[in-house]
């Protein structure tokens, strides 16, 4: 398996300052253990400096050893250029949002090393898709997430390089028009976008997960853990960057108000038996959580 957002596991938060190469390494151990092949370290929105700083971390700790090279395939960036707005913005800190410009993509991108993989933004936060164009010219696939942006504007960034969208049905509010709406945009495009799913059953329902799949297409679809320190932990209250995040016996990460998830728990060989419960084959999961995530990457 090949993870395409991981940011954290087993007790490591990779997006925090304390990130030391032992414990990425104990992390990378338990991957493997798991069945996964490699994975996107994910840095989400911060302080601009902080995340410059926890990315350059992500690259020190990755040429320390052998097996975190491996594993650590590359980085993805969620954020900051993401919709501030109460809903979409979801885990991510609002005051640190900003709009897109290309000196500070620059900058995340040089603190990376070289490493980026996938830029996730809004595109309504890049009106005229100056910096998805730049990252796409780059050979980053350019994703939308915690966004709201039009059908037109959807379509702007689409035709300067966007490829991809951040875990469809989340990053945005629970209550939404019932049609002209960011899932139901974004599945209009699913020709011209991989889909990025997160398979816990909580994120998105299966019987929804399996609508998206059966909407999409499998072949276009790829399934993410979205996984944060929690993951394969149990109940307790976990870090992920900044926040403190409550596990319960549901094993779902809340917000300590619970107004929204932040990331996700259950690690990928948990959701391919959600898939099977769903009745997809063998090789229908192997698309989603090996082969399509590897190829929507040139990997």
């Amino acid at each position: 398996m090949f993870d395409l957002q991981l940011n954290g596991y087993v007790g490591v938060d990779f997006n925090g300052d304390d990130l030391t190469a032992e414990k990425m390494l104990h992390a990378c151990e338990v991957l493997k253990q798991d069945g996964v092949s490699g994975v996107l370290a994910t840095i989400i929105t911060a302080d601009h400096d902080a995340m410059c700083n926890r990315l350059a971390k992500i690259v020190e700790c990755r040429e320390a050893d052998p097996l975190i090279e491996k594993m650590i395939a590359g980085i993805h960036i969620e954020g900051p250029f993401l919709s501030p707005i109460d809903g979409f913005i979801g885990a991510h800190p609002p005051q640190h949002s900003c709009q897109a410009n290309t000196d500070l993509a620059k900058r995340l991108l040089d603190a990376a090393g070289g490493l980026t993989k996938i830029f996730t933004l809004a595109p309504e936060q890049d009106p005229d898709a100056k910096v998805t164009s730049w990252l796409a010219a780059q050979n980053i696939v350019v994703s939308a997430g915690h966004c709201d942006p039009s059908i037109d504007q959807l379509k702007q960034s689409i035709d300067a390089g966007l490829s991809m969208f951040t875990h469809l049905g989340n990053g945005c509010p629970q209550q939404m028009h019932r049609h002209d709406n960011i899932i139901q945009r974004a599945l209009s495009f699913a020709d011209h976008l991989w889909l990025g799913l997160i398979a816990d059953g909580a994120h998105v329902p299966l019987f929804a997960l399996k609508n998206y799949l059966d909407c999409a297409g499998i072949d276009r679809c790829c399934v993410v853990s979205d996984a944060i320190s929690a993951t394969g932990l149990g109940p307790g209250r976990y870090r992920l960057a900044d926040q403190e995040v409550i596990i319960e016996e549901d094993l779902v990460p809340w917000a300590e108000d619970r107004s929204h998830f932040v990331g996700s728990a259950c690690p990928l060989k948990k959701m391919v038996l959600n898939l099977k419960t769903i009745g997809l084959s063998e090789e229908e999961i192997d698309k989603l959580v090996r082969i399509n995530p590897l190829k929507s990457i040139g990997m």
